[in-house]
């Protein structure tokens, strides 16, 4: 999920070369809904969206019982120091905007989802998505 339609964009293109299965809300309240649909391994979540905000997903989704074990990574423009706030309130992980794309036409988001991955397993110790190639 994500607020600005292309950096959405060109994260799943870099996502699906990368050979990630992708789906996409529009916004916070379609966010919620799908992942109870569809029950995906990994939520890359803006806290800037349309009608319910990512905070409010993120909590959501931690509270429901069907939702709470899949992995949150919030991608947002926040500073780094905004990172504790949401491991408290239960995300697993923060990529700054910045970080991910860093230069015009650069898209470093799959290389650091990779390492993002590893975390989450350690700290989980379960199985979490690789690229299906």
């Amino acid at each position: 999920m994500e607020d600005s339609r292309s950096i959405g964009l060109e994260n799943r293109r870099a996502l699906v070369e990368a050979g990630y299965a992708v789906i996409w809300a529009e916004d916070g309240e379609s966010a919620f809904r799908l992942a109870r649909e569809q029950m995906p391994d990994l939520i890359l979540l803006d806290l800037l969206l349309p009608r319910i905000g990512g905070m409010d997903v993120l909590r959501s989704l931690k509270r429901d019982a069907a939702t709470c074990r899949i992995p949150v990574v919030v991608v947002s423009g926040l500073s780094e120091r905004n990172r504790q706030m949401l491991i408290e309130t239960g995300a697993d992980e923060y990529l700054e905007k910045s970080v991910i794309m860093p230069d015009k036409g650069v898209n470093l988001l799959p290389r650091l989802l990779e390492d993002v991955l590893c975390r989450i397993r350690r700290n989980r110790g379960i199985g979490l998505p690789t690229p299906v190639k």
